[in-house]
Order: structure tokens, then C-alpha cells, then sequence
């Protein structure tokens, strides 16, 4: 049985026990998905890899998934590009502020494969 694949994720997610659970989840589903452990990398592959989705954590070292989501929002390759914050902060003020940021949808950690799955279904053009 082959997948059809539905899209391409760019995950950015500092933990690589994180990394590697939500790379299997979406594979899983059929996804291509193309792995960044920071913000900055992340930035170079957006770039270079046009994803149809981003999912990316909050709290990461050096640049935060929030100005991640600002900084893609403000370059023209990527600023139509649907953001997924995916964060172990679950608070109302966490969801807001994300969505202020530029940020398409929200999920709470620890997440069910089901809720990200939504999550990116919701936010995928």
C-alpha cells in the first residue's frame, strides 16, 4: 500500500525525544516531514524547502518559537506559510500571544497524535 503524500511539515523542536515522536506520528500519516532542533535553522529551511506546514515549540535556545512565527511572517517566501505552535505552555495568555504572533493554531504538550494531526488539517491550505 503506498501514501499519497499530503504534505510537507517542517518541525522545530528542540528536544530530540519531541523531534522524533512528532516526525513518526506525521510520517506515520503520510507526511514528508524536514527536521530543525532551533529557530534559526528552521528559518533556512523554510526558505529552502517551502513547507506546506510549521510546527514549532516555544521554548528553544536562542530564538523563540514566537519570533520564529514573527520573523516568518515578515519574509515574503514565507509569510503565507501556516504556523502550528506546539508548547508545553497552556495557558490562555500563551495561546493569545501566539496568535498575535502570527501563529495559525495552537497545541498543548503532552498532545495526542490525533490533536496534531487536527491541529495541521485545520491550518493546511
Amino acid at each position: 500500500m503506498s501514501l499519497t503524500l499530503l504534505g510537507t511539515i517542517l518541525i522545530v523542536e528542540d528536544s530530540p525525544s519531541e523531534l522524533e515522536l512528532m516526525s513518526h506520528y506525521l510520517k506515520e500519516s503520510g507526511y514528508n516531514v524536514i527536521q530543525a532542533n532551533g529557530a534559526k535553522e528552521a528559518l533556512e529551511k523554510a526558505l529552502s524547502n517551502n513547507p506546506d506546514v510549521i510546527v514549532t515549540d516555544v521554548v528553544m535556545p536562542g530564538m523563540s518559537g514566537f519570533e520564529l512565527c514573527r520573523s516568518l511572517k515578515r519574509i515574503p517566501a514565507t509569510q503565507k506559510v501556516p504556523i502550528v505552535i506546539c508548547s508545553s505552555k497552556n495557558q490562555e495568555i500563551d495561546r493569545l500571544w501566539a496568535m498575535r504572533q502570527g501563529a495559525d493554531a495552537y497545541v498543548t504538550k503532552p498532545y495526542t497524535r490525533e490533536q496534531l494531526l487536527r491541529a495541521i488539517k485545520s491550518v493546511a491550505i
